[in-house]
């Protein structure tokens, strides 16, 4: 049986230790891990960033499975592959999805100020980009977000609250946590809905996601 290609692409910052914790066979499937590339410029676009990403699937016919902004980015990608299907996980299917506070944010520019040259104090990330709440899950995220280049978050924080959806009839499985305080489950619709699972359930719920990915990929 010929093996099933996948790409996984981590979310905001984090590396390809992010999905340690899922148990995909290697009988069944043949899993690549995708890394974030340097932004060309502050000013590239979503699209050429996508296009530059895609061109690191190298199979035909791949799953593609994204998590938080991997999600958006796989979404992109897709647009320059001929994929099997598309799965997100604690993402957004659409801007309007997106949390009403990151019109305000998107309208007064103010991610232009995030405070990118302190962000290698990964206690300062979770305080300004996921919120106070989580703060007390910094010792998680300094394990897992290895990507500190300022010119990259800079550039992935201002396309996450600029960033529109264009593209219709999407092949896309959405799995999102009733607890996700990132992208609040209130705004998301037609999800596999995991109940507890918070935004990073990637690493604490990979059991169920795993449970998942089989069920979606062989029914």
């Amino acid at each position: 049986m010929k093996k099933i290609p996948i790409y996984l692409v981590p979310g905001l910052a984090a590396g390809p230790e992010i999905f340690e914790n899922l148990e995909l066979s290697k009988d069944k499937y043949d899993v690549h891990y995708l890394e974030w590339i340097t932004p060309i410029a502050q000013e590239e676009s979503i699209a050429n960033y996508a296009m530059r990403m895609s061109e690191e699937v190298k199979e035909e016919n791949p799953v593609l499975v994204g998590v938080s902004f991997g999600g958006i980015m796989v979404q992109e990608m897709s647009k320059y592959l001929d994929v099997k299907k598309v799965i997100i996980i604690s993402s957004v299917k659409h801007h309007k999805e997106l949390p009403k506070r990151f019109e305000f944010v998107k309208f007064t520019k103010a991610y232009k100020f995030f405070p990118t040259k302190v962000v290698s104090n990964f206690e300062d990330y979770a305080q300004y980009f996921l919120g106070k709440s989580l703060k007390k899950r910094a010792d998680i995220y300094k394990k897992y977000l290895s990507v500190r280049s300022e010119l990259y978050l800079n550039w992935s924080i201002g396309t996450i609250i600029r960033w529109e959806q264009t593209k219709k009839d999407q092949n896309i499985t959405h799995i999102h946590g009733t607890s996700d305080h990132v992208f609040p489950i209130k705004n998301i619709n037609n999800c596999i809905q995991i109940e507890g699972g918070s935004h990073i359930m990637i690493i604490t719920k990979a059991k169920k996601l795993t449970k998942i990915i089989n069920d979606t990929l062989t029914s």
